[in-house]
């Protein structure tokens, strides 16, 4: 009769839970999409909940909310999501740092891989090679707006303009950001390690160095037109967990703290 009393307690409790699930609609920078991958059907098990990702470059999610577009939570760069805040999109006070980004070079599969760990080898590299590549910032992509304004920086723009290969695919599948890489289209390309790593047919030749790096921190935050708020809280409490930490750092993400990377 116990047994019977705590199996039907049971019932009634994942009954409960499942009374309460929502579908919650989260709109995310593609850089998330490996960890997502792992992330997302654990925090449906656990919670109930169904969560619905869409992918694209942080900029143009950040002006899909901005425009009016409904969803329950929001994944892009800090920044953005500060001017979101701003905007009247995003709640105040609900922002939580999911992961950092660096920037790194690709190179075809078993090419040689440059020299780029110095300022000065990095440009000599760039310098050097027939072709380079990385996110069009038309695209809204953080990665390619960052990379255009380091060529200015570095004073190596205008010699590089004539081979350059702007990369326009969707941000929805980052996994194909580098495929002129991949079939020997582009010789180099910069971009985020993160897709890097989860894409086929070329390799890392290694982060950017230390004194030009720039690390995006993407942050979640509860959209103002969230239909299901509690919902969109308990998905943003789970992949900034314990447990989803140890995901990202295992998919080369970097771990970050309330104020940036750790």
């Amino acid at each position: 009769m116990t047994y019977l009393r705590i199996a039907l307690a049971g019932l009634a409790l994942v009954t409960a839970v499942r009374a309460d699930a929502a579908e919650i609609r989260v709109l995310s920078s593609g850089s998330l999409k490996a960890l997502f991958f792992q992330l997302v059907p654990e925090f449906e098990t656990s919670s109930g909940h169904t969560a619905i990702v869409e992918y694209g470059p942080a900029g143009a999610i950040a002006g899909r909310i901005d425009k009016g577009e409904v969803a329950d939570i929001v994944i892009v760069s800090r920044s953005q999501l500060q001017e979101l805040e701003s905007n009247g999109k995003v709640v105040p006070g609900s922002f939580v740092n999911i992961a950092g980004i660096a920037l790194g070079v690709a190179v075809r599969k078993g090419a040689l891989k440059p020299d780029i760990s110095t300022v000065e080898a990095f440009k000599r590299a760039l310098l050097a090679a027939r072709s380079i590549g990385y996110r069009d910032p038309v695209t809204g992509s953080t990665s390619g707006i960052y990379t255009a304004s380091l060529l200015e920086r570095l004073g190596i723009a205008r010699d590089l303009r004539p081979k350059l290969v702007l990369d326009r695919s969707q941000g929805d599948a980052p996994e194909n950001v580098f495929l002129a890489v991949a079939r020997g289209e582009v010789e180099m390309q910069i971009g985020q390690i993160t897709e890097i790593a989860i894409a086929p047919g070329f390799d890392l030749a290694g982060p950017l160095p230390s004194e030009i790096q720039n690390t995006t921190v993407m942050t979640a935050g509860i959209s103002t037109a969230s239909r299901a708020p509690d919902a969109a809280r308990a998905f943003i409490s789970f992949i900034s967990s314990p447990l989803a930490t140890a995901v990202l750092k295992a998919s080369g993400f970097q771990p970050v703290s309330k104020d940036g990377p750790l």
